[in-house]
């Protein structure tokens, strides 16, 4: 369902939609533009493929779905995608997580056809988001969409005011998009979103991968993002990266008695 913003709210912060069929806001100097599509068909699959260099991919790959963020003044430019998400996987290339259903799996496309896993078959990314700057003409008008450079990330000791973020403040849009999913045979989940959303103050975005493999294992790797608007042409965008494993034998022995997840060190996947 999509989110329902409040005209008044949208008007008192001077977001204009962009229109065009296109979903979502330009506010403050940014251009905030969400995109879901339905899963690759078999062709768009077959060229991931060829261009990933393997024959595995998750079982539902939303490959032309997206989240945008773009600075119009500085042509900062911040977006998620599966095909970058699935590079990182590629490149990361973890060993296969030992479970004894696998030995299952190897038959599950056909009872005489084994399938050896020598992959991740969690698809775990290291993947935190795409960044670039977009050069632009010296009319003004945007550059080709290949004229850009790759954005630097420094470290610095500012953080996330979470507690700010709490705030009641007008949420003047939301959405979600799923990026890849895949059920491990029914033995799990592993899913990779990014949530977003903008009030009057700065936008606030989550990239999450969650995994969870049935008595095994969890693992969540969370990408953090939140900009303040100011009137400075150089928006500042703080990033936080966390990474959180564990086993189901290690948690079940710090908390045998409890099934939340709060107290086990992992946040549910739909909180952020």
């Amino acid at each position: 369902m999509e989110w329902e913003s409040d005209e008044r709210e949208l008007k008192a912060a001077g977001a204009v939609a962009l229109g065009g069929g296109r979903l979502g806001y330009l506010i403050r100097g940014w251009e905030i533009e969400s995109c879901k599509r339905s899963i690759l068909n078999s062709s768009l699959l077959q060229q991931w493929e060829e261009k990933l260099q393997t024959t595995h991919l998750p079982e539902m790959i939303f490959g032309e779905s997206s989240l945008v963020l773009t600075n119009v003044s500085s042509g900062i430019k911040v977006h998620f995608n599966a095909f970058d998400a699935m590079c990182g996987w590629k490149q990361e290339s973890l060993p296969p997580v030992e479970v004894p259903a696998a030995a299952k799996w190897k038959f599950r496309w056909k009872p005489t056809d084994e399938v050896i896993l020598d992959y991740d078959y969690t698809f775990t990314t290291p993947y935190s988001g795409s960044a670039s700057v977009i050069k632009s003409l010296e009319s003004g008008r945007e550059a080709p969409e290949n004229s850009s450079c790759n954005l630097h990330w420094e470290d610095c000791q500012d953080q996330i005011d979470m507690a700010a973020l709490a705030s009641r403040e007008p949420i003047l849009f939301y959405d979600e998009v799923v990026l890849y999913e895949d059920e491990l045979a029914d033995n799990g989940v592993s899913l990779l979103t990014v949530k977003v959303r903008v009030m009057p103050s700065g936008w606030y975005l989550l990239l999450r991968f969650w995994l969870r493999v049935d008595g095994v294992l969890m693992r969540l790797r969370d990408t953090r993002m939140h900009c303040t608007f100011t009137e400075s042409t150089e928006p500042v965008v703080l990033r936080e990266i966390c990474w959180r494993e564990a086993t189901f034998k290690a948690l079940s022995s710090v908390c045998r008695a409890s099934h939340d997840s709060e107290i086990l060190g992992f946040e549910i996947p739909n909180k952020w």
